[in-house]
């Protein structure tokens, strides 16, 4: 019977090749590796592992992210009365959901799993460290959704603003997490320690809430400039204009882009720094 030689070989099947007189092995032939697993496919994969593993603690997190931003507006709404003001209050409460989970949950998540040891399990895995940062982010800010929208739509009816552009959150939802996701990652995975990271996601967290809620034109000017370093800022100026009555489309593309463009590179400084914990 004619046998059938698989193209790949396992490592326990290979034979020793024969030397020039056939006397004896002179060298042992190497097996082909496997393929390194592409991106998307990799990126699903980690996202659907994560989602999965933090679903069990969902509620808790949607429920203190947002009972904390409802609970910020409603104190606000005795200093505030409307106007522009009352925007960026409540843009910067439903932001700030996001911030809550995709910046400090996840610096922490990050900072524990390099204490633990669990980025060797992700090293040992053919997938792209890209796919590892962005399915853990990606899984992480999806549970700020829900909140988020429950947020802005209860504060525009606190302070009785127009509802009727609040589909800007199907853009800016996911480019203030992509954002804040990469920024949390990356201070969980360069922080030596868990407990610190766990302190660099508080307090950027609390950077996402005083830079972000209070109205913009009664910061100091050097506060100002920290606040245009913030990732969320932008995120939060697109969704405060979309409450104007004749909104400027070409202004908020403007800050959606700034946005977009700042989560590109806090995700890219992300997966260096995974790369860079991974290998210690």
């Amino acid at each position: 019977m004619t046998s059938i030689i698989p193209a790949r070989t396992a490592p326990s099947q290979v034979r020793p090749a024969p030397g020039p007189s056939g006397s004896g092995p002179a060298r042992t032939a190497a097996a082909p590796l496997a393929p390194r697993a592409r991106l998307l496919p990799s990126l699903a994969a980690v996202y659907r592992a994560q989602l999965s593993r933090a679903r069990v603690a969902r509620i808790p997190l949607l429920f203190v992210a947002t009972f904390q931003s409802v609970g910020i507006m409603v104190l606000m709404r005795g200093v505030v009365d409307g106007g522009a003001e009352a925007r960026a209050v409540v843009a910067g409460s439903s932001v700030l959901v996001v911030a809550f989970v995709a910046l400090n949950l996840l610096a922490q998540y990050f900072g524990q799993l390099r204490a633990s040891g669990g980025l060797d399990h992700y090293a040992t895995l053919p997938v792209p460290p890209a796919a590892v940062v962005l399915g853990a982010a990606g899984a992480y800010a999806s549970f700020t959704v829900p909140g988020t929208v429950f947020t802005a739509i209860t504060g525009s009816v606190l302070f009785q603003l127009p509802m009727t552009h609040l589909w800007v959150l199907v853009a800016v939802v996911p480019l203030s997490g992509a954002a804040l996701a990469g920024l949390g990652a990356a201070l969980g995975l360069l922080a030596p320690r868990p407990e610190l990271a766990t302190l660099l996601g508080q307090l950027g967290m609390s950077a996402a809430l005083l830079l972000g809620v209070l109205p913009a034109e009664r910061l100091p000017e050097p506060v100002g400039w920290a606040r245009d370093l913030l990732p969320s800022t932008y995120g939060v100026e697109a969704l405060a204009r979309s409450f104007d009555a004749s909104p400027d489309w070409g202004i908020i593309a403007f800050f959606l882009a700034i946005c977009a463009a700042v989560g590109v590179l806090s995700l890219a400084v992300a997966t260096w720094a995974y790369r860079r914990a991974a290998v210690r």
